[in-house]
């Protein structure tokens, strides 16, 4: 058994529960400024190997800031893969309690990478883009009633996909201005909206949702984003290869430039064409095309060079 400390933090909206590994020691505090502080310091001198904490869509944001801003070795990790790890593990129950232990066992057997946190700046953009996100949602659900309300809610529902629009509109001049304020971001939006087929959408949500554009090879990149296939292949069995994974509102914009890019894009168009040509089925030639844009976006950043369509075919 390691002898270093790993940490596990089950969150919910008031409380915490914490248990440290491999002394089993559990308890729990509040979820606010003082409980928090009180973790900060108690790690402060014990210094943990690592403080595993499950994304839970934004209660765990003040606790994660507060442990990165003391340089402790905090670690996001997705639900699935501690509950995956639970149930491998045999651990069926399911308690607050439980899966912070869970989740100090997840840190101690699996050693999970401590990654820097993206910085203030880039959080913000990316709560903007989920806003503008959540937006474009209420504006299509809308729209999907139109079809079958009578006129007097068909006034109403016009009346509110008119305010959405609105907002829509002044969420784009707020991440322009975000993006603009920037240096570092101005140069890299230049820079990927240089490629036929990657608009603002696209380029904005690279910059805010994957800083790690540019700092990963092409394999990582790839995984990390969610277009990357994986074999699902036993003895004699050879399956079907899939991705599985990644960020999904990334892949969702990725795949919506694809189809830009497949008539615009030189070196997409071409690839989609050889893939098509070579039998292979639709949506596979679309998840390549999506892997491919991605690679090349990732060396352009990576090396700092415009679109060039000699240098693209060479990625």
């Amino acid at each position: 058994m390691s002898a270093e400390m790993n940490v596990g933090i089950d969150v919910a909206k008031e409380l915490l529960d914490v248990a440290e590994r491999p002394d089993d020691v559990r308890w729990s505090t509040t979820n606010d400024a003082a409980g928090i502080g009180a973790l900060v310091a108690r790690w402060t001198v014990s210094r943990p190997a690592r403080i595993i904490v499950e994304a839970t869509g934004g209660y765990e944001m003040r606790l994660v800031m507060a442990l990165a801003a003391a340089a402790l070795p905090v670690v996001v990790v997705n639900p699935r893969q501690s509950r995956a790890f639970a149930r491998a593990t045999g651990q069926l129950a399911k308690t607050d309690k439980i899966d912070a232990m869970t989740l100090a066992r997840f840190g101690e057997a699996m050693r999970p990478a401590v990654r820097p946190l993206p910085d203030a700046q880039t959080r913000a953009l990316s709560a903007l883009l989920a806003r503008r996100r959540q937006l474009i949602d209420m504006r299509t659900a809308e729209g999907n009633r139109l079809e079958v309300v009578d006129r007097p809610i068909e006034r109403e529902i016009r009346t509110h996909l008119r305010w959405l629009n609105k907002r829509i509109d002044a969420m784009d001049r707020q991440l322009d201005k975000a993006i603009k304020a920037s240096p570092v971001w101005r140069q890299k939006d230049a820079l990927l909206q240089s490629v036929p087929g990657v608009g603002p959408v696209l380029s904005r949500t690279l910059l805010a949702d994957v800083p790690e554009l540019g700092t990963l090879d092409h394999k990582k990149i790839a995984a990390l984003v969610g277009v990357a296939p994986f074999n699902r292949d036993s003895g004699t069995f050879h399956g079907r290869r899939c991705i599985w994974g990644g960020r999904a509102p990334v892949r969702t914009v990725l795949y919506m430039a694809i189809i830009s890019a497949a008539q615009h894009n030189p070196v997409i168009r071409a690839y989609h064409q050889r893939l098509m040509a070579a039998g292979k089925p639709f949506k596979v030639a679309q998840v390549a095309c999506m892997r491919k844009l991605l690679v090349i976006l990732n060396a352009m950043v990576r090396q700092g060079t415009h679109w060039q369509n000699d240098y693209a075919r060479a990625v």
